[in-house]
């Protein structure tokens, strides 16, 4: 089954919406930059009001490595993303740190984007277009990949279907495609998750060799 990441959530009904269509992730965005970034309080907050079956992702873009750590360790999010600059190195030093998984963004433009997605030493992989602005990727770049990876980018309720079957990533990871005038939308979110768990159940009624 597809997992499923809710990114970019910052308020009480975001969480509440969450813990009605069960995704298998939240992602809270710790950039100051982003229009959807949450402090450490009310990411300590949400993650109080969320249901303890869904795992929180901090989003994080060149952070101090300490803060990262910190927020891993408190308990405060379950998996670290970093979807900036950060190195081979970093992510070294991060599981130092911390034995809490490391999920690496990789902003796909050409095949060398995906080679060195394969190569990386983090325990989760991230496919997407840019820093959250809603733009897709030329998915062709994929026949590629050779490890499991999560699949941002462009996706929506209406497209994340063909997505997964022409794809058939680890996970697809959505934040703009289910908002509308910039803030989540309750109606999109169920969309998504139902649409994914949809096209779950009709790739399976086809059959190993679909």
């Amino acid at each position: 089954m597809t997992k499923i990441k809710l990114c970019g959530l910052s308020t009480s009904g975001d969480v509440a919406a969450a813990n009605i269509f069960k995704p298998d992730y939240v992602g809270f965005v710790f950039w100051k930059k982003s229009s959807r970034y949450v402090g450490k309080d009310t990411a300590m907050r949400l993650r109080s009001e969320l249901s303890t079956d869904i795992q929180t992702v901090g989003v994080f873009v060149d952070a101090d490595i300490d803060f990262v750590a910190e927020l891993l360790n408190e308990g405060i999010i379950d998996i670290a993303q970093l979807h900036g600059s950060e190195n081979d190195k970093y992510i070294s030093h991060l599981r130092e740190m911390t034995d809490k998984p490391i999920m690496k963004a990789f902003i796909v433009k050409a095949q060398e984007d995906i080679d060195e997605a394969n190569l990386s030493p983090a325990d989760h992989i991230l496919l997407d277009a840019g820093m959250g602005e809603g733009e897709g990727f030329n998915w062709d770049l994929l026949e590629g990949m050779t490890r499991p990876f999560f699949l941002a980018g462009g996706l929506t309720p209406e497209n994340v279907k063909d997505a997964i079957a022409g794809v058939k990533p680890f996970a697809v990871d959505v934040s703009s495609g289910i908002e509308t005038d910039g803030h989540k939308d309750a109606s999109k979110m169920g969309s998504f998750v139902a649409n994914v768990r949809l096209i779950d159940a009709q790739i399976a009624s086809q059959g190993p060799e679909y």
